[in-house]
């Protein structure tokens, strides 16, 4: 298995993870590829900081036009969780 390929298995677990939801271990798994991997860790540092973000501003917040959100979707590879209209 390559880094990349570890990278991408440990990611698979990242929102268990930031939720408090993954089991024992698998979290200490991931914790301990994240001591190793600055990329991951900048990963889930910038997840934890955008969902900081967005429980506290998500009263201010306007609705995200479905072009934008598609566009920013796509350019995160998260295609798949577009909804169709």
């Amino acid at each position: 298995m390559t880094e990349h390929d570890n990278c991408q298995n440990m990611l698979t677990y990242l929102s268990d993870f930031v939720d408090g939801e993954l089991n024992q271990e698998l979290c200490l798994q991931l914790e301990t590829h994240l001591s190793d991997c600055p990329d991951c860790s900048i990963v889930v540092d910038t997840l934890k900081k955008t969902i900081y973000l967005y429980q506290n501003n998500s009263k201010s917040l306007e609705q995200v036009p479905d072009d934008v959100r598609e566009r920013l979707f796509r350019c995160l590879n998260l295609a798949e969780y577009i909804k169709p209209n």
